[in-house]
């Protein structure tokens, strides 16, 4: 990113010389459920421009079209990607509440490399002290992992499993080059499965630390040079 040039000597032909700059590019979060949009939801200080929280529905089905309906409009065309809200996972020792920062995100499709995961990391930890940050690749389903299964992707190296986040990251490439992220919180992991008692306490818990995360998105997103079309 290009730092502001200094004072020149260089003669002025007044302030209208230099281009006045574009409106900021747009911020959009894609998440499933209503929850999740409900302590993502827009309006604090800090964004770099307009965000938009998008609920995709459940599943990469209708995250792919709701993200591709959604960067169509000309208002989200040059929009940064976020995929967030909750996921499992994987790795043993997490507990609800950890975040995940993916570097990239995969399914059966293929994968997709996720830009600023460090900025993300650090943004995450002034966000939200106290809470542990895991980054990792972060695999997708089109159902709710437990047990056994939930043991063989982790062999995969993958740390955490959700069912929108790979769909919304390659159906927002799908629609042109700009900035991608995932970021999820863990709501259920190996010791920690959602069909345990205790879930409910790990759901708040989970909750909280989502609604906490947006002003390291906006960071994030400040921190980018989006690319000009």
């Amino acid at each position: 990113m290009e730092r502001p040039s200094g004072p020149s000597s260089a003669p002025s032909s007044g302030p209208s010389s230099r281009p006045a700059p574009g409106p900021a590019a747009p911020l959009l979060i894609a998440c499933a459920l209503g929850i999740e949009r409900f302590a993502l939801r827009p309006g604090r200080a800090g964004a770099a421009g307009p965000v938009t929280v998008l609920r995709t529905g459940m599943g990469p089905k209708n995250a792919e079209r709701s993200v591709a309906r959604a960067l169509g409009e000309t208002r989200n065309r040059d929009a940064a990607v976020i995929a967030a809200g909750f996921c499992a996972g994987l790795v043993p020792g997490m507990n609800p509440g950890d975040l995940i920062v993916a570097d990239e995100t995969r399914d059966p499709d293929g994968s997709t490399p996720c830009l600023g995961t460090g900025l993300l990391v650090d943004a995450l930890a002034r966000a939200v002290p106290g809470h542990t940050v895991h980054t990792g690749p972060l695999t997708g389903s089109d159902h709710v992992v437990r047990g056994q299964e939930r043991a063989e992707l982790r062999a995969t190296g993958a740390v955490a499993v959700d069912m929108e986040s790979a769909a919304t990251l390659r159906s927002a490439l799908s629609a042109g080059s700009r900035p991608v992220a995932a970021v999820r919180v863990v709501v259920d992991a190996p010791e920690h499965e959602l069909v345990r008692i205790g879930t409910v306490r790990g759901g708040i818990s989970a909750f909280r630390v989502l609604r906490a995360v947006l002003p390291a998105f906006h960071e994030w997103h400040r921190s980018l040079l989006l690319p000009r079309r």
